[in-house]
């Protein structure tokens, strides 16, 4: 036999079959309210529900509201620059083209060029004038793509066409257009030709 074994020693029990009594904490008791609770009726309950709905759906409404408002109203630099930017109006890709070279197209609206006559392409009563339609077209386009566009106020000019004076960074596109021997100031008594 082992030395460490000593059956006269009492065993312990781990699970104890009764537990030791906790001391208890004596509190006083909560004061009842001198007010009794009312309960709500059915219909006030209702009414207060239909009104949180509303109030929660009016909040979500105006969220999306301003999320879109901010969605579509930022300046997208590239789609603006896209938007602004001129192109031939046989090619046209996007709402902004030449017609030829004192004619233009933007946003939708077909704009004679005040003061301005350059040689037809379509049109045109010989080779060399549609050769010049084309350089005086090329040329306007290269003139509208540098810089921001502006128009004034339509108005008749003295042949009775409705015109626009055209602007690139402020300078008026027609005479750009003559300085560089792509036009000639519109005269509506003249039958000079270009051929």
């Amino acid at each position: 036999m082992s030395m460490h074994w000593n059956p006269g020693k009492a065993t312990v029990d781990l699970n104890p079959a009764v537990a030791k009594p906790r001391p208890s904490i004596r509190r006083a008791p909560a004061p009842v309210s001198a007010k009794p609770r009312v309960r709500r009726s059915d219909e006030a309950e209702t009414w207060r529900g239909v009104v949180g709905i509303s109030a929660i759906a009016a909040i979500l409404v105006a969220a999306i509201g301003a999320g879109a408002w901010v969605t579509f109203s930022k300046s997208d630099p590239a789609a603006d620059a896209a938007l602004a930017r001129f192109s031939q109006c046989y090619a046209a890709q996007g709402p902004n083209c030449v017609v030829d070279g004192d004619t233009i197209r933007m946003g939708g609206e077909t704009i004679q060029i005040a003061g301005l006559d350059t040689p037809r392409v379509d049109g045109s009563r010989c080779e060399a004038e549609r050769n010049a339609g084309i350089a005086a077209a090329v040329g306007l386009l290269d003139l509208l793509g540098n810089g921001p566009v502006s128009l004034s106020d339509p108005f008749r000019d003295a042949g009775g066409r409705t015109v626009r004076k055209v602007f690139v960074k402020g300078q008026e596109v027609r005479d750009a257009m003559i300085e560089r021997g792509l036009g000639r100031r519109y005269d509506a008594e003249s039958t000079k030709g270009w051929c």
